[in-house]
Order: structure tokens, then sequence, then C-alpha cells
């Protein structure tokens, strides 16, 4: 006779809403488990089970006697899908203590950083009760973190982390995940840029985003922005990385622009929060639930030096067909419940990082009309694309400061020479190029966008900034930076180890400057002693030196860049504090 197998008891706290119901189907499609579904309304949990299976059970986490009523159920693995985390007053783990006391193992699916980040509390409790508990176990960190695990693989450092979630505007909307949003949007947001902590508001950096390769079933164009996720925290220490960013976005413009404007009510200080508009934002997105689309999509993106130190960027993309992308924030717990099960869990409290493979994720998802694909991209950054191979023959001080895959600062010394035409210093003020100094403190911050490259240089207290992009095809040299009104076209050439910028010619308002209007430039990059330096001379015909600047630059340190704790990314555009790691002049 074969020896029946134990079922192990699962208990489900918000087993019917959007993400705990889909945990429920996932797990009662396996007769390894007996699957309660709890909440506080027996009616809704009875009308769930009545369609999917199961059995229905009213547990209420504020109740006086929420520990006993656990207990009374004897879980196996207590799950806390309910939420919003963000909203837990009181005592935050006081579900997975009740679990801990009655001998049960404990996930929940926490999408708030702090409260991921803080279950280690109970680490000691857990290791004594040979149970595991583990939080975040959801899209992020869990599945995220398992596509970080993978991707990482081929990189000996990494310099960014960006996931980005995009459902489809069909996909049901709990009332928790929207009030979840709206508590975020507008309020201040941690993030971690270049190894500097800064602050945004939430749902800010609006930015589109295309998901997949176009025509091969991704995603087209859509709007995300910035929002809170324990990724923020955790991956910074975790994975060592310089930056890490998460968005989030909504399928129709009219909805996500629309809470992009919402957001300025509390970015302003007219309102506090939009938490209590979530029921009647609610309804209104039901309303207009038939538009859009019923698919999604989630990405995670890692860039940073492969293996023989060249830039490199990978992604891991999921894109989800037919509604089944509300699916995806179980599966991670359907992969631990089962993982649990066969004790091949480590006991302790932790954040769920690392905890399963994208393999064991991929045959979780085998039911859904899901589909996963990795891809790789060799020059991801803009002066790779420009210059082609000759990227590789750069001196590695140079590739370092045009390796920028969002953010990177620089700091230095340098010296400023002008002109003596009053006609030149006119137009000097005007572009904001710096004063005359026989030395000055100069930092440069460079940001990455979908179109090129934006650099702020600032001189002491003097900043100007400029746009730069590919004019033309990957490989030519060919890059045209832009001040204000005035484009430049620049052909870059690496010769005897300098990387040249001369300005061919140059536009105002779209018309074509004249050669008497145009600036000459003798423009070179170099390394010495293993140090990037610049020697930037710029004259005009009929006029002659408008300004001369040449020094050193080096990778800035966070601690030059912080005074103290989290600051605003405004304040990094150009602080005369921002001082270099060393104080040699400059090189005349």
């Amino acid at each position: 006779m074969t020896e029946a197998v134990s079922t192990r008891r699962m208990v489900i706290l918000g087993g019917y809403g959007v993400f705990g119901g889909r945990l429920a189907e996932a797990l009662l499609r396996s007769s390894r488990f007996e699957v309660i579904v709890a909440g506080r309304s027996l009616e809704q949990a009875e009308r769930f089970c009545a369609q999917t299976g199961g059995t229905p059970a009213v547990l209420d986490r504020e109740a006086a006697d929420f520990p006993a009523a656990l207990a009374a159920l004897s879980p196996f693995i207590t799950v806390d899908a309910a939420g919003p985390f963000q909203a837990y007053g009181g005592n935050l783990y006081r579900v997975a203590e009740a679990a801990l006391k009655t001998g049960s193992h404990y996930l929940d699916l926490a999408d708030d950083g702090a409260f991921t980040r803080g279950i280690h509390a109970l680490d000691r409790q857990a290791k004594a009760a040979g149970c595991v508990v583990l939080s975040g176990v959801s899209s992020v960190p869990a599945l995220s973190s398992a596509a970080v695990e993978t991707l990482k693989t081929d990189f000996t450092r990494l310099d960014l982390i960006e996931s980005t979630i995009l459902p489809g505007n069909r996909a049901p909307r709990g009332l928790s995940v929207i009030r979840a949003i709206l508590a975020q949007a507008g309020r201040p947001l941690v993030i971690t840029r270049d190894g500097i902590r800064q602050t945004v508001s939430g749902w800010s950096g609006l930015r589109k985003r295309r998901l997949g390769r176009a025509g091969d079933g991704g995603l087209p164009p859509r709007w995300s922005s910035f929002i809170g996720a324990p990724d923020l925290i955790l991956f910074p220490d975790h994975y060592g990385a310089r930056t890490v960013l998460f968005r989030a976005g909504l399928e129709l413009p009219l909805m996500h622009l629309g809470l992009w404007g919402l957001s300025w009510l509390v970015r302003l200080g007219l309102i506090r929060s939009l938490e209590h508009a979530a029921k009647a934002l609610q309804w209104t997105a039901n309303r207009l639930k038939p538009l859009g689309t019923d698919r999604g999509g989630m990405e995670v993106r890692v860039c940073g030096s492969d293996l023989q130190g060249r830039p490199l960027s990978r992604c891991w993309t999921l894109i989800a067909e037919a509604g089944d992308g509300p699916h995806i924030p179980a599966v991670a717990a359907t992969v631990l419940c089962e993982r649990i099960s066969g004790d091949a869990v480590q006991p302790g409290a932790r954040p769920c990082l690392g905890e399963f493979t994208l393999r064991e994720a991929d045959a979780a998802m085998a039911p859904l009309n899901v589909r996963t694909f990795m891809s790789a991209d060799t020059r991801p950054t803009l002066f790779q694309q420009v210059l082609g191979d000759t990227f590789a023959n750069l001196p590695q001080p140079i590739q370092a400061l045009h390796t920028v895959y969002d953010r990177r600062h620089w700091a230095g010394q340098a010296k400023v020479t002008r002109g003596r035409s009053l006609l030149g210093n006119l137009l000097c003020r005007m572009v904001g190029f710096p004063p005359e100094a026989a030395e000055t403190p100069v930092s440069v911050g460079i940001d990455r966008h979908q179109d090129g490259e934006t650099w702020r240089r600032c001189f002491g207290s003097k900043a100007f900034t400029s746009h730069l992009c590919a004019r033309d095809d990957t490989g030519s040299g060919h890059i045209r930076e832009r001040f204000g009104l005035v484009r430049f076209d620049i052909d870059l050439h690496l010769e005897d180890g300098q990387l040249h910028y001369p300005v061919r010619r140059g536009t105002l308002l779209g018309l074509p400057l004249p050669k008497w209007l145009l600036p000459v430039s003798a423009a070179t990059e170099f390394v010495t002693d293993d140090r990037f330096h610049f020697d930037v001379k710029l004259s005009l015909p009929g006029i002659g030196l408008l300004v001369h600047y040449q020094g050193w630059l080096e990778e800035a340190r966070p601690e030059d860049l912080r005074p103290s704790g989290a600051v605003h990314a405004e304040a990094l555009n150009c602080r005369p504090g921002v001082t270099p790691r060393r104080t040699e002049r400059a090189e005349p």
C-alpha cells in the first residue's frame, strides 16, 4: 500500500482578497495543502470558497482574541495577505508573533520597505521555535530579488537595479492596494542614486517605459513613476548596488497622469494625503475598467560591469496575458509554501531575498498565461553607442566617467581663464560659464535620460547645464550638445589616448550658424597618473578667447555629497560643500 501524504494546513489572512485569493487558488491545485480562507467577513469568505474551494473562517487581526482564534485553526503556515502594511499601527508584527506562538511558519505579502526590513526583530524568536518568518513574499522583493540573483552572475559590479511593474487596466483593484498607492503619492520617498540617499516625491519622475521587444509580444510604451517598494531599502546594502529604483504605472494615461496631477496637492502641502480618496478613486477606476487591456508586465534591469569590466545591461521581463497579471504577486508565496513544506528553507525571520530561483517561479507560473525572457544590451550607455568599438580603446578613467546608467557624480579641481573681450564675457555670462579662478572646486553631475544625458557642471557656486544625445548611427562618433537654444554638432574621435570634441556645426533656434558665429572648440579628455583630466578652450572668430577651463575629476564619494542623512535631489545640483578627495592644485 502507498502511504498517504499528510496535508499541511495553510491559513491565509485576507484569503478572499485580490492577491490572497490568487494564492488560495494556486495552493488548492495541490492535494498537499488544506487551505483556510480567512478574513473579517465570513460572508465574503464563504462566497469565495463556494466558487474555488477551501474552508472559510473569520479572523480579525485587530480583535483582542486574534491570537487565540489563530491558534484554534492550528496552521502549518500563516500567510498575511491583507494589508495595507503601511497602515499597520501599534504592534506591526502581531500576526507573525501570534503565528510563532502556535508553532506556525509565517509569510506575508508586504510591499512596505520599513515593515519588511523590520521583520528581523523576530529572528531569535523564530529560530528558537524552528520556524520560517519571511516578509515581502510577493512581486517585490521576493520575485524581483530572484531575478537579480540570476542576472548578477554576469557582473563584477552592480551600478543600477531598476524594477518596473505595469499592470493592465482591467486588473482587479483591491481597496488596500489603492490605499497603499495613494498613501505614497506626493509624499517624501527616499531612494538611492549613485550611492546617495535622496528624497523624491511619490508618483514623480514621469517616464514612459516599454516592457519587452516591440512587435514581439511586448507592452507598448506606458507611463511610469517612482513609488515605494522594499527593493529601495533592501537592495543597496544586500547587493551593493549604487542606484536602486522602482517604478509603477497605470495603463490609461488619463489615470496615471491624473494621479500625478493629484499628487501635487500633497507636494504643495495643500492636503496631507490622498489616502482618504481611496474609495472614490476606486469607484472611478472601476468605471474606466472596460478601457485599456488585460495585459501587464514586470521588468528587472541590472546594469554594471561585466566579467571583463565592460558596461553591460541585462533584463528579466515578464508579460502576463489574459488577465493573469494579478496572479504574479502570489507566485512567491506559492513557491515558498512548497519549499517550507519540504523543509527546504532555513528557520529565522528575514526579508524574502533570494529565497528561491527563477526556475522555481517559472514552474509555479506554468498554469498561467505568462511569458518570461531575458535580454542583454552590450552597449547600454550613450558614449558606447556613439563611439562604438572605439569606446573599448578609451583609457579606463575616461570610460568610467562616460559609463552612466542613471546618475553619476564627479568632483575635483579646476583652473578657469576668461577672455578679455566685453562681448565675449557677456556671452559667457549668458551661457553660465564660470568666472576666472586660479583654483576652484568643480563637480559634475550626469543624468541619463531615454534620449541622452544632462550634464551639470559646477565651478564653485557657478553652474551651467548642457544636454547631449546621439546625432546619428551607432559608432559614428557624432554627438549633439545643446546649451539652451543653441545646438552644436561634435565629431568625437580618439587620438593619442585623448578624446577630442571638435565642433563641426551649430544652430540657433534650428537655423544654421555662420562660420563667423561658430565657436572654435579645443576640448579634450585625457588621463594623467590614472586620473581623469579635462581641457576645454572655447573661442569665437573676431572675439578671441571666451573661456578656458582645465582640471581633473574623480568619482565623488557619498560622504562628499551628503552632509547628513537623506537629502533632496535638488540639493545635489550645485553645492559649494562638494569637495574632491584630494586637494592638489589643478594643472596649468
